[in-house]
């Protein structure tokens, strides 16, 4: 019979309030679509770091007859000197392994890399492309270590590491997580005082039978479950409805859009959405539960 009542009195709440209880949901699902697309960009750059760290190799470029660099004298480097610098990269303790790549390994793979650009490649002739060893790091953070002891040397170029390249690319990506996360929490913010606001007009509107339950000996908790409930179901169908706009994203937006075009990427997969999911919903209800009973401990006074 209780279970009745309280069920009632959450549909009449509902009915009462219905177009401040639909601004609720709408607000909650737009903040924790935000929150989802946020943790969803985290788990995206973290698969990337993962993919592309893996994969990260420090050049050393090799000295040309064209070089100007100081260490290379004016002059290209020697086979005695290439070996020399061969056996010192691969008894490096950093180092995992040592590819050499000539000039013409260099060109084609330029030619591929750049094969939608025929005008460019049409310009560029395998003399012109220096070779290098190609070193792949146990730790990619330890390039510091090889560069300082390799960058300079008589028959070095140059040695650039990868890994820098990659990180402006995941700062741009971390800048988006931020915007999108602080834009999120405001929306929470938003949708707290909407919610806190809605309980307060319910409790206002019901003010005369809130009074008549207090008077025949009903509990606090008794009166105030049927607020708290409808503040947290609001809560809950917006969380539900933002699970629903992820999974749209990755539906339509990742897997539709951006995995046919950047093949060479790893996307997040329906394991991320789903991990993402409980923490929406749980966030919806608590946040609107939590609302609910501090604007029902400030306002409902019978």
């Amino acid at each position: 019979m209780r279970a009745q009542f309280v069920l009632s009195e959450i549909g009449i709440g509902l009915r009462r309030n219905l177009t401040m209880t639909i601004a609720v949901v709408v607000t909650v699902m737009i903040s924790l679509s935000l929150l989802g697309s946020g943790l969803l960009v985290r788990k995206q750059v973290e698969i990337m770091k993962d993919y592309w760290y893996d994969r990260v190799e420090v050049s050393v470029f090799l000295c040309g007859a064209e070089s100007t660099a100081p260490s290379c004298a004016g002059r290209a480097i020697d086979p005695t000197q290439r070996q020399q610098l061969q056996a010192e990269l691969e008894g490096t303790p950093q180092v995992q392994r040592v590819y050499y790549e000539s000039k013409e390994q260099a060109f084609e793979r330029f030619r591929e890399q750049f094969k939608d650009s025929p005008d460019l490649v049409s310009n560029v002739t395998a003399d012109i492309l220096p070779e290098s060893f190609r070193v792949k790091l146990d730790d990619p953070t330890q390039f510091e270590v090889v560069a300082s002891a390799f960058r300079g040397r008589p028959g070095v170029e140059d040695v650039q590491d990868q890994k820098k390249l990659l990180e402006r690319f995941f700062r741009v990506l971390n800048g988006f997580q931020a915007a999108a996360l602080f834009v999120a929490v405001v929306q929470l913010l938003a949708a707290t005082l909407l919610i806190s606001n809605t309980i307060r007009v319910a409790a206002f509107s019901r003010r005369r039978e809130t009074g008549i339950m207090r008077l025949v000996g009903a509990s606090n908790l008794y009166i105030q479950l049927p607020f708290l409930l409808e503040g947290a179901l609001a809560g809950l169908l917006g969380a539900v409805a933002a699970s629903g706009v992820l999974a749209a994203i990755k539906a339509f937006f990742i897997d539709r859009q951006l995995k046919p075009v950047f093949t060479l990427f790893n996307f997040v997969g329906w394991d991320a959405v789903l991990a993402i999911v409980p923490t929406l919903l749980l966030t919806g209800v608590l946040l609107s539960g939590l609302a609910s009973f501090v604007t029902l401990r400030r306002h409902l006074r019978v």
